[in-house]
């Protein structure tokens, strides 16, 4: 981890789901070196949501311990509304209150759209999507009462831009970008924040990337220098008072990057004062606008350069 000369978290208590490894852990790790007491949610399944262990939080809770700080662990899963609840009851039970919800679990089930079957599909979105919203919204209740309170969300480029084989996982990430913004419409008369990360990074999310050919092999290479931890200084800010202006908007962080990621705009537009025939916007209209398409391009495509 790397050293905070200040406590920017100091008195805070942090959830963070999926803290068992990866992205979550880093985050995890540094919230607590920023000085928040953290609560570790994890259920320890496998990177397609099978199996169980308590091992993987065990172990991040053990970390923070052997820096001085404090944590608990919650097993419960993010993906059923009761179970939701309890997680956010364990953080008060625990520490007395909550000030953070990082919204970082998930799962994989990567299928070519015309493969995938629904199991997978609603798998993806419930611990994804639905999962964002039952933490966000057991919290919500106390965030509103205390009239304070940040969530910092994972996003993707995936979902944000677009990418191979993973339609279920883009719907969710895209589709939590759109939830972090009406939190942060709907709860900022409260004083509560909410904000995106997309995050770059190696891990179990990234792990199952193929390396068939050599330009997977070296868009792999890349990603391995993108180790977890880089995303946590984002987090750890967005989630601390210094960031008290900061809604509603989504950042990338690739290495040492950080993105502010655009959102959806209109870029053109066209007008007939007698009104349109599907003909005439075949012959002028779209003509018109085609110039101003959005490509039909993956995430990797528009990161095109090596991480810096």
């Amino acid at each position: 981890m790397q050293s905070n000369t200040e406590k920017l978290l100091q008195g805070k208590v942090a959830l963070v789901t999926g803290a068992g490894g990866g992205i979550g852990r880093a985050i995890a790790l540094a919230m607590a070196e920023a000085g928040a007491d953290v609560l570790i949610n994890d259920i320890g399944v496998s990177l397609t949501g099978e199996g169980g262990s308590e091992t993987p939080a065990e172990e991040t809770k053990r970390l923070i311990e052997e820096k001085g700080g404090r944590a608990a662990i919650s097993t419960e899963s993010v993906a059923e509304w009761a179970a939701a609840k309890r997680s956010v009851e364990a953080a008060l039970d625990h520490f007395g209150h909550i000030d953070v919800v990082v919204n970082n679990a998930g799962i994989l089930r990567d299928m070519i759209f015309h493969k995938m079957s629904p199991e997978d599909w609603l798998a993806v979105i419930n611990v994804h999507l639905n999962g964002s919203f039952y933490i966000s919204r057991a919290a919500a209740e106390h965030f509103r009462k205390q009239e304070s309170g940040a969530y910092v969300h994972m996003t993707s480029t995936s979902g944000l831009i677009g990418n191979f084989g993973q339609a279920n996982y883009a719907a969710a990430k895209l589709g939590i970008a759109a939830l972090s913004k009406s939190i942060a419409l709907d709860m900022a008369r409260y004083n509560v924040r909410s904000n995106c990360i997309a995050p770059f990074a190696w891990s179990r999310m990234t792990s199952s990337i193929p390396t068939d050919t050599p330009e997977q092999k070296a868009r792999v290479e890349k990603l391995q220098r993108m180790t977890p931890d880089k995303n946590a200084p984002l987090a750890v800010y967005l989630a601390s008072d210094k960031a008290a202006n900061v809604t509603g908007q989504i950042f990338a962080t690739r290495m040492n990057e950080i993105f502010l990621i655009s959102q959806n705009r209109p870029i053109r537009s066209i007008h007939r004062g007698e009104g349109w025939t599907p003909s005439l916007i075949a012959e002028h209209g779209m003509p018109a606008l085609q110039a101003s398409f959005v490509p039909l391009e993956r995430s990797a495509d528009v990161f095109s350069w090596d991480p810096v």
